[in-house]
């Protein structure tokens, strides 16, 4: 049996795995057709605003959500080609998500690094949580 580990050591590990993108190379990356996932919880969403065009998909759903062989899949969902960027508030708990989206064969998932707090730092698109 293997020591346990931090999260932070965890989070070293997964990130190992995939590259990471910034808020400008999630923004260019969407704009040539990457699909940018929310998964920031409601209470975040209504208090700082949306990303135009990213879908939301609640952390506990996302694999189901997002995997092409799965019977609950986004219509997005078509290929384990897919291109996705996953974004949570500060960059934490997407670098997780996307570790658990290449599990699922999903090669081309990556996160935002700083998170949804960096795409609005760097003054890129958004909108009203009630838009």
């Amino acid at each position: 049996m293997s020591a346990p580990i931090g999260i932070d050591e965890l989070l070293e590990r997964v990130r190992t795995g995939y590259t990471r993108v910034d808020a400008q190379e999630a923004y260019a990356a969407s704009l040539a057709g990457a699909v940018l996932v929310d998964i920031r919880y409601q209470a975040l969403r209504e208090r700082d605003g949306l990303i135009p065009g990213a879908l939301v998909v609640e952390r506990n759903e996302l694999e189901w959500r997002l995997d092409p062989r799965g019977s609950h899949r986004l219509p997005e969902a078509t290929s384990h080609d897919l291109q996705v960027v996953v974004i949570c508030n500060e960059g934490y708990a997407s670098s997780l998500a996307a570790a658990s989206l290449h599990a699922l064969g999903l090669h081309n998932a990556t996160d935002l690094t700083g998170g949804f707090q960096a795409w609005k730092s760097a003054g890129l698109p958004l909108s009203p949580a009630d838009a």
